[in-house]
């Protein structure tokens, strides 16, 4: 089954192009939201980033508090890498799984942040297709999106040390839904963008 990395920076616009890519009956598989499953259903997995971190992670039902991990992980690269060694390998399994189960369709989509600077996610996907805007755009996003004040976003801007060139293709996401549309067709249906001709 051929895989296609959806990624790109914060507020570039990857959950947009996922909709349209699912509109189309492209199978995405949305890591974020996998992985906060991952979490609900592995409650040893949460106790095990507990005994790591060093702090509680779970708010009174159980569950993982995901404001206080994400405050730990964005402020202190040692502990993103320790998060990292022990979700980072359950995603990977869970996506080759899911994976498995999808039939009748062209390609799969792999959408996530982080799979392009992450070796262990070289071997599942073939083409890796770049979601870019420009900055100032991609802050305003994720202001109104999240409620978040700009430094906060710049924080977390900052900490995606990603190597982006890596992608073989670019799709610009800084104009209107229709545009976006546009580009989506042109560069995972037309018969001759690089994706088609793999």
């Amino acid at each position: 089954m051929k895989t296609v990395l959806l990624t790109g920076p914060i507020g570039s616009g990857k959950s947009a192009v996922s909709a349209l890519l699912r509109e189309r009956g492209i199978p995405v598989y949305d890591s974020d939201a996998r992985t906060k499953r991952i979490y609900d259903r592995r409650p040893a997995l949460v106790r095990r980033l507990e005994q790591v971190l060093g702090l509680p992670l779970r708010t009174p039902d159980g569950k993982l508090d995901r404001a206080r991990l994400a405050a730990r992980i964005f402020a202190d690269e040692a502990a993103r890498e320790s998060l990292e060694a022990i979700v980072y390998p359950a995603v990977r399994q869970d996506f080759l799984r899911w994976r498995e189960k999808q039939q009748g369709v062209p390609f799969v989509v792999l959408e996530s942040a982080v799979a392009l600077a992450k070796p262990l996610f070289d071997s599942v996907w073939n083409v890796a297709v770049l979601v870019t805007a420009p900055e100032a755009v991609r802050l305003q996003r994720v202001m109104e999106r999240d409620g978040m004040e700009d430094a906060a976003v710049r924080a977390r801007m900052a900490a995606q040390q990603i190597p982006w060139e890596r992608a073989q293709v670019v799709l610009e996401n800084n104009g209107t839904p229709e545009a976006l549309s546009q580009a989506v067709e042109h560069t995972f249906f037309d018969k001759n963008s690089y994706l088609c001709k793999l």
